[in-house]
This record gives structure tokens, C-alpha cells and sequence, in this order.
């Protein structure tokens, strides 16, 4: 890794190049069985991976990550590199995203030993799932997002199981870091 590596967040959108099956049956039963599905126009699947520590230049860092099956196939995938909060996530201004991970199994350790092999240098891998959904025109997306987000009963939620998965929501303008925790700052104590 080059010398000009810094503490910093990144995060690398994957998809599959095909027709992604988990997204279309999720489309599907969304329209056909729930309420906030029936103004869902289109639904979209992809992985986030969010990378933390001593990272190096996008270029070599998209290099870094091709280069490794720990992160993606690119046979099957395509990959977008997001190395800063001013650069957009791959979202339409007027599409609502969810992110879904596994409570407590987010992190990539044979990714992280996989990185620190290869560059010497110490990272956090964190993964989870974004579901992107764009409503019809009319509808209010944020809340129809949000009631399709997590799974209450049988006509409502599809997109996250809140017995083992966490989620979080945003518009267009994902937040970076989204997966990776944001230490919180110790509280001073009152004298």
C-alpha cells in the first residue's frame, strides 16, 4: 500500500451484472401481498462493504479490492467505490434505501486478514444489504420504505427480520460511515 494511506471510511456497492432473483421475488411479493408494496415501481439489491482504517487512493483501492475474491466476483458483479461522503451513492435522487445486516456478524475477518496480508496494514470489513426502492410517483416513499424496512407481521415488512438483523434507513443521500459503528466520544464527568 502506498505511503499516502489515511484513516478513513470507504464503502464499495456491489451488484449482481444479471437480474438479481432475491430482488425480483422481493418486488414481487411486495406489489402482490403488502399494502406499502403496491406503489413500489422497482426494487434493487446490492452488498455494502464498508472499509475503515489507513486506506489508500481510490484507484488503489478499487485495484486492491478487485483483486481479491474476498470482496467480489467480477465476473458476476460490478463494483462502484464510494471514498468520500461529497461523492453520491449509486441512488436516484428519488429513491429510499434500507440497509440490513446481521446483528453482531457484520464483520469480514478473512477479508480483514486477507487486506492486512496484502498490505501490511490494519482495516475494518464490515458487510450488510441494500435494498433501494423507488416508489411511483405520488407516494409518500419514506414512509412506504419504512413500513416495507422491517418484518411486524404478515402484512407488514419484508426486507428485515428484527429478531436477528439491525436496519437503518436513508434517502438518496446515504451517510458515510452507514454499516461501520461511529465511536461515540466519552462523556465528561460533571466536577
Amino acid at each position: 500500500m502506498s505511503p499516502r494511506a489515511r484513516a478513513a471510511v470507504a464503502q464499495a456497492w456491489i451488484r449482481l451484472r444479471a437480474d438479481d432473483p432475491a430482488a425480483v421475488s422481493a418486488l414481487a411479493v411486495a406489489r402482490r401481498s403488502l399494502a406499502a408494496g403496491r406503489g413500489l415501481a422497482a426494487l434493487q439489491r446490492f452488498r455494502l462493504i464498508e472499509l475503515s482504517g489507513p486506506l489508500p487512493a481510490r484507484e488503489e483501492l478499487a485495484e486492491l479490492l478487485h483483486r481479491s475474491s474476498q470482496f467480489y466476483n467480477p465476473n458476476k458483479e460490478e463494483c462502484r467505490v464510494r471514498a468520500s461522503a461529497e461523492e453520491p451513492a449509486p441512488l436516484a435522487p428519488e429513491e429510499q434505501a434500507v440497509l440490513v445486516s446481521e446483528r453482531g456478524l457484520e464483520r469480514r475477518s478473512a477479508a480483514e486478514r486477507w487486506w492486512s496480508n496484502v498490505t501490511g496494514g490494519p482495516v475494518e470489513v464490515r458487510e450488510g444489504v441494500v435494498w433501494v426502492l423507488r416508489f411511483e410517483e405520488g407516494v409518500d416513499a419514506a414512509a412506504q420504505a419504512a413500513d416495507l424496512a422491517v418484518l411486524r407481521d404478515r402484512d407488514h415488512g419484508l426486507l428485515c427480520n428484527p429478531g436477528a438483523q439491525e436496519h437503518r434507513l436513508s434517502g438518496a443521500e446515504v451517510p458515510l460511515p452507514w454499516l461501520t459503528p461511529v465511536r461515540a466520544r466519552p462523556r465528561r464527568r460533571a466536577p
